[in-house]
């Protein structure tokens, strides 16, 4: 633990203990609680898996949610739309492999950024309000190209090597 952290720990503590030496008990009111999901699976045809940072495998269901970072893996004949917090949608072709590398979004500022890597098949993006509002947050990686986006539509395709 560093100097700040221990100070402000301390800081914390003394003022509850004061706070509730002073003032009876009250519940406290619920705070809400900040996102831990990236968005979720909108639609899907065919066979679609999630692979989440664990490496733990799962059939992708409609309405699963997607982490920040989690591996989208579409079979032959199959496909998948995923809606992030900010509105952005990604749809996913057939035979494709899609990681979501990084993805944070704070709705009060509209910040944050979207990370996403394409490895293999084709995706369709429809930036939402991060790309609206600071589109250089917004970056696509294959493994011939980074690609910045300055749109609000677009569509990659990576062919297997």
């Amino acid at each position: 633990m560093n100097i700040r952290t221990g100070l402000a720990l301390f800081a914390l503590v003394c003022a509850t203990a004061t706070a509730s030496a002073q003032t009876p008990a009250t519940p406290a009111a619920p705070t809400p609680a900040t996102p831990t999901h990236a968005g979720f699976v909108k639609n899907l045809r065919g066979d679609v898996k999630l692979l989440d940072a664990n490496g733990v495998m799962r059939a992708a269901r409609t309405g699963d949610e997607v982490s920040p970072v989690e591996r989208v893996v579409t079979g032959p004949d199959s496909g998948a739309s995923v809606v992030l917090r900010d509105g952005t949608v990604l749809v996913i072709g057939p035979s494709s492999r899609l990681d979501l590398k990084g993805f944070s979004y704070e709705s009060t500022t509209q910040d944050g950024n979207v990370l996403v890597a394409l490895l293999r098949g084709s995706l369709r993006m429809i930036t939402g309000l991060i790309g609206k509002s600071h589109p250089d947050a917004v970056r696509i990686e294959t493994q011939t190209a980074t690609i910045g986006i300055r749109g609000t539509d677009f569509i990659v395709e990576v062919e297997p090597q």
